[in-house]
Parts: C-alpha cells; structure tokens; sequence
C-alpha cells in the first residue's frame, strides 16, 4: 500500500484540536487530477459541508492544469466526498451536536486513488495554541538533550 501526500493543511493542526479522521474518495474531472499529480493544491481554506445526506469539499484551491484547454476545471469549485452513508451520518451528529467542523488534512495517493483525510476538530482558543507551543518547544529540547548525552 504505497501513500504519497500531494498537499497537506498544517494550519489545521494548528487551528483545530482534531479528534478523529476519516479517509474519503473525491468526484474529480481530469484536470484536477493531472493537476494534483502535480502537487497543484492548497488545503488551508477549506472545509467540509454536509447537504441532504451527501458531503461535499469547499473552497479548496486545485489550480488549472498546465496544458489544459477550454474544457479546464474552476479553481474552488465544489466537490463530492465518497463516503459511506453511516460515516456522514456520524460526521453530521457530531457537528450540529456538539459544535465540531470538519477540515480537510492533506490529499493523497493511495493506491493510484486520490483520496483525502478529513479531520473532526474543534478550534483552539489563543492560549491552547500557545500551550501547545510550550509543549512542542519542550518536547524539542528533551529530545536535543537526549542525543547530546
């Protein structure tokens, strides 16, 4: 099983405490994916909205093939997620509930599959990400001091 990340959202890990992933297929046009093969992607704005009973991905960035005619994709334009049908009714709950969003990670290929890992968050107050720094830059420093002894 051979995985190569194409584009990940680092901003995401650093905005939201992210509780549980989900891996989803994309409806893609041809474009996209030979633009993806690329690395032509930007996570950062994106998000995903759940509309009667089926996911989609928003305003995420697939820039315009190269080589690409008339016939080119829209820049942000909105895609289907494939997913199971219990695992949008879960993603869903679990958003109005309890004030969750739902944030694309990264695109992959998996497989020769395009897929996208789609992340449970809840966004981080200022002060948790600058607690989540402190631990970080300790973390840092214990394992400096471990390979210097």
């Amino acid at each position: 099983m051979s995985i190569k990340v194409i584009a990940s959202n680092r901003k995401a890990r650093h905005d939201y405490s992210i509780t549980d992933t989900w891996e989803a297929g994309l409806s893609l046009k041809g474009t996209e994916v030979k633009s993806l093969r690329q690395g032509k992607a930007n996570l950062s704005d994106g998000w995903v909205d759940i509309e009667q009973g089926e996911a989609f991905l928003k305003e995420v960035h697939i820039s315009p093939y190269s080589h690409g005619n008339r016939e080119n994709h829209a820049e942000k334009r909105v895609r289907k997620l494939l997913l199971h049908k219990k695992e949008i009714i879960k993603m869903e709950r679990s958003v109005y509930e309890k004030g969750y969003a739902l944030v694309p990670l990264k695109f992959y290929f998996k497989n020769g599959k395009i897929k996208v890992e789609i992340g449970l968050g809840k966004g981080k107050k200022h002060y948790d990400k600058r607690e989540t720094k402190k631990k970080q830059d300790a973390n840092r420093d214990i394992q400096r001091a471990l390979r210097r002894s």
